[in-house]
C-alpha cells in the first residue's frame, strides 16, 4: 500500500504543476489578461522552486525521515492547490503557485529514494514509478480540459487538491515509520574513485538540465503548440485534454520499458541511443501540421519521457541509500532551477518566433544530451542488482 501511494504521490506531483499549462486560456481570459503567452512567466516561481526546494528537502529527507517529508508533501500540495484555485489576480496566482511548488519539490528526492530502497529490480520500480508520475500528467490533460469546460478552471486545482489531502491522510495510517533516519544506517561499499564520483555527478547533472528543458518546453507547451497546429482545438478544451492525455498515456509507457531494460543492460548504450533519437523527431515536427503532427508529438514524448528514468537509475546504481536524497536533491536543484528558464521563456519565445523554432531548439538542446551522456561512467559495482 506504501509504494502504491508513492506512485501515486509521483501522479499527483506532476499532475499539479501541468494543470496551469491547460488551464492558461481560460485563468487568462478571466484575469484580463490579453494572451496566454503573457501570463505563462507568472509560474516561473513554481518551477523554480520545486528546484531549489528540491536541496532542503533531499537533506531533510536523508537526515529526519522519509516518511515525514511525505506526509508534508501530500497535506503542504493539497493546500496550496486549494490556494492557488482561491487567487483573485495575476500576482497572487504567482504567489500561490510559488508555495504550490516548494510543496511539489519534495517527491523527487525524497519519494523515489523511499520507494526504491529496497527494490530487488531497481530499474523496473523506476520506471513503473515514472509511469505514474506521466500517467498524472494525462490526468492533468484530461481532467483540466474537462473541468475547465463544466466547472471552471478553479475546480481544476481544488479538486487534485482535496486528492492530495486524502492521500495525505491515508499514508499517515499506512506508511511504516522508519526506524532510523537514512543517513544513519549502515554504509555500503563504493566503487568509484573520488573523480570518478564528480564525473558522475556532471553527467548526470547536465542531462537532468538538458531533460528537463525538453520536458518542461514540451508538457507546458504542448497545449498551444497543438492548438496551433490543428485548429479546430481552441474551441474545444474537453476535446484537447483528451488528445494530450491520449499523447501523454502512451508516452508514458515508454517508461516500463525502459526500466525492465536498465536491469538488464549497461545504462550508457541504451541511454545514448534513446537520446539520439531525439533530434531527428524534434526536426519532423518542426515542419509538419495536422494530425502528421501529432503523430510525430506522441514519438517526441515517448523518447522524452523514455529518458526520465536514467537519473534516478544511476543514482541507484552508483550512490549509497545513506545520501540519496541529498543527491537528488542538489542534483535536482541544479537541473530544475536551470530549467525553470524554459517556462518563463516559453511565452516570449513563442510570441516572438513561434513554434517552429522553438522545436528546432529543443532538436538543439536534445544534441547537446547526446554528446553529454557520452562521458558517462563505466558500469559501477555499487548497487548492481540481478535482473
Amino acid at each position: 500500500m506504501t509504494a502504491l501511494l508513492l506512485n501515486v504521490a509521483h501522479a499527483i506531483d506532476h499532475l499539479m504543476l501541468l494543470v496551469f499549462a491547460t488551464a492558461i486560456g481560460a485563468i487568462a481570459t478571466e484575469f484580463g489578461v490579453g494572451r496566454w503567452e503573457d501570463l505563462m512567466p507568472y509560474t516561473t516561481g513554481a518551477f523554480v522552486m520545486f528546484g531549489l526546494g528540491s536541496l532542503p528537502s533531499g537533506r531533510l529527507g536523508d537526515l529526519w525521515g522519509r516518511r515525514a517529508m511525505m506526509v508534508v508533501f501530500f497535506f503542504g500540495i493539497g493546500v496550496s492547490a486549494l490556494l492557488v484555485a482561491a487567487t483573485r489576480s495575476p500576482m497572487q496566482l504567482a504567489v500561490a503557485l510559488t508555495v504550490l511548488g516548494a510543496f511539489a519539490s519534495i517527491y523527487h528526492p525524497v519519494g523515489i529514494p523511499m520507494l526504491v530502497r529496497h527494490a530487488r529490480r531497481p530499474g523496473l520500480t523506476i520506471g513503473v514509478n515514472g509511469l505514474a508520475g506521466n500517467l498524472g500528467i494525462a490526468v492533468a490533460a484530461v481532467s483540466t480540459g474537462l473541468l475547465v469546460q463544466f466547472a471552471g478552471w478553479r475546480a481544476a486545482f481544488a479538486v487534485p487538491g482535496l486528492v492530495a489531502i486524502a492521500c495525505g491522510v491515508i499514508f499517515l495510517r499506512v506508511a511504516p515509520r522508519e526506524p532510523e533516519a537514512p543517513a544513519r544506517s549502515a554504509a555500503a561499499p563504493g566503487a568509484l574513485t573520488a573523480a570518478g564520483r564528480n564525473r558522475l555527478f556532471a553527467v548526470m547533472t547536465l542531462t537532468a538540465i538538458t531533460g528537463s528543458l525538453l520536458f518542461n518546453f514540451t508538457t507546458n507547451g504542448n497545449a498551444e503548440l497543438l492548438k496551433s497546429r490543428l485548429p479546430a482545438l481552441p474551441d474545444e478544451p474537453a476535446l484537447l485534454g483528451a488528445l494530450l492525455a491520449c499523447v501523454y498515456a502512451l508516452a508514458s509507457l515508454a517508461q516500463l520499458v525502459v526500466g525492465r531494460l536498465i536491469d538488464r543492460v549497461p545504462i550508457k548504450p541504451l541511454m545514448m541511443g534513446i537520446l539520439a533519437m531525439q533530434p531527428p523527431l524534434f526536426v519532423a515536427a518542426a515542419f509538419s501540421d495536422g494530425w502528421l503532427f501529432y503523430t510525430t508529438m506522441i514519438l517526441f514524448m515517448l523518447l522524452v519521457f523514455g529518458a526520465i528514468p536514467f537519473t534516478d537509475a544511476l543514482i541507484v546504481r552508483f550512490v549509497d541509500d545513506r545520501m540519496r536524497s541529498r543527491v537528488s536533491g542538489v542534483r535536482l536543484a541544479v537541473s530544475f532551477g536551470v530549467s525553470s528558464a524554459a517556462v518563463w521563456a516559453l511565452g516570449p519565445v513563442v510570441k516572438a518566433a513561434g513554434f517552429t523554432t522553438l522545436l528546432l531548439a529543443m532538436a538543439a538542446i536534445a544534441a547537446c544530451s547526446v554528446a553529454i551522456a557520452s562521458f558517462l561512467p563505466g558500469e559501477p559495482v555499487l548497487q548492481r542488482r540481478p535482473a
